[in-house]
């Protein structure tokens, strides 16, 4: 009886050990050291739009292992989303939780789903329900890793793509890509260290056509920092203090920028946002930015529009470490002559065919000018 009890204990032991042993610790963008599970099968994303990195790392089915996650990616990407859901028709039949980012998921839904993983993106700012859900899941031990591709993008891109790489047992693909990210970016980097002339000066517009008014622009994060990296004179870095700010019409006349860059992520129905993705053909970017800026005083009255010294770039390349060829894009757009050798269309086409399980198509840049 001792025996057998002995036995027992000893199998019990045994079998916490392993349990254990099938845990690791992985540090998140926070600095964090989260436990996780060695293999999870469980994961709630924080935003959909995190597809676009996890379809990087994950071969075969990229949503194979998401129990619930916001439809951002469908609200704000259809192009996208339809893309990926005609090859994946599993993922229609995802949860939902909710049609924005992490201020509209509920908790309860998320603990509902007995998650093993919870990966929530860091945000500009966060309110009262994004400092919810995070203690709900604390409270419940379920391992929450935070990754940033969203905010500071030189910061934290390439070391929020080892941490989803080490979450996903993928971590010989992560720093390959990385590699990749890495080295065009430096071409960027020498390239400017070397030129000792005067920058350009930039008005960036994001979501062009959203709001029929002048001019919601990013500086200090997000895309207004890829600006900045490849060489731009932000012409709201004076004034803007935070990662993202206004300009009014008054200010943006004033300045007269010499090069104007605007994002959108229009659908071909769409009549009142830049319209540029995997959808939409030079034609129509073109199209929807003539007619879009002859609608807004500010940008009847910039040169910039006029000669040729304007650019057009997808707005969800802010969330996603596809950035680098839109980086290339701002480069060779404000320096011409300094880059005549960069293809950005090249690079992301290598990004599609090298890690995503989607082909290349479309429209995500573009240089215009009337």
């Amino acid at each position: 009886m001792l025996h057998a009890l002995i036995s027992l204990l000893l199998m019990l032991f045994l079998a916490l050990i392993s349990l254990k042993a099938q845990a690791r610790t992985i540090i998140d963008i926070d600095g964090n050291h989260v436990e996780i599970p060695d293999n999870p099968q469980r994961i709630v994303l924080g935003e959909s739009r995190m597809l676009y990195t996890l379809a990087m790392l994950e071969p075969g089915d990229p949503v194979r292992r998401i129990v619930g996650w916001p439809l951002d990616l469908k609200k704000y990407d259809s192009q996208i989303w339809a893309i990926f859901a005609q090859k994946f028709p599993d993922m229609l039949a995802i949860p939902s939780l909710g049609l924005g980012g992490t201020n509209d998921m509920n908790p309860e839904k998320v603990l509902a789903l007995k998650p093993d993983l919870v990966i929530l993106p860091s945000l500009a700012r966060y309110d009262d329900a994004d400092l919810r859900l995070k203690a709900m899941l604390d409270a419940a031990h379920i391992p929450v890793v935070k990754i940033d591709l969203r905010v500071r993008l030189l910061k934290n891109t390439t070391r929020s793509v080892a941490i989803l790489g080490e979450v996903l047992n993928q971590s010989a693909r992560a720093q390959a890509f990385n590699r990749f990210y890495d080295a065009h970016m430096q071409v960027i980097h020498d390239r400017l260290a070397s030129y000792h002339g005067k920058k350009p000066t930039v008005l960036l517009q994001l979501h062009l056509g959203r709001r029929n008014e002048c001019c919601v622009t990013a500086v200090k994060g997000s895309l207004g920092e890829l600006l900045s990296f490849a060489g731009g004179d932000n012409i709201a870095s004076k004034t803007v203090q935070g990662v993202f700010g206004r300009l009014n019409e008054e200010v943006v006349i004033m300045a007269q920028p010499e090069v104007y860059i605007a994002t959108g992520a229009g659908a071909a129905e769409d009549q009142n946002d830049l319209k540029l993705g995997p959808a939409i053909t030079p034609d129509m970017a073109q199209q929807s930015l003539r007619e879009l800026t002859a609608r807004q005083n500010g940008l009847r009255e910039l040169k910039a529009l006029h000669n040729g010294r304007t650019g057009i770039i997808w707005q969800n390349f802010y969330l996603s470490p596809w950035h680098v060829a839109a980086t290339e894009f701002m480069a060779k757009t404000l320096y011409p002559e300094l880059f005549t050798d960069i293809e950005p269309e090249h690079t992301l086409k290598q990004i599609f065919h090298d890690y995503l399980p989607i082909p290349y198509s479309g429209t995500f840049f573009a240089t215009g000018g009337q």
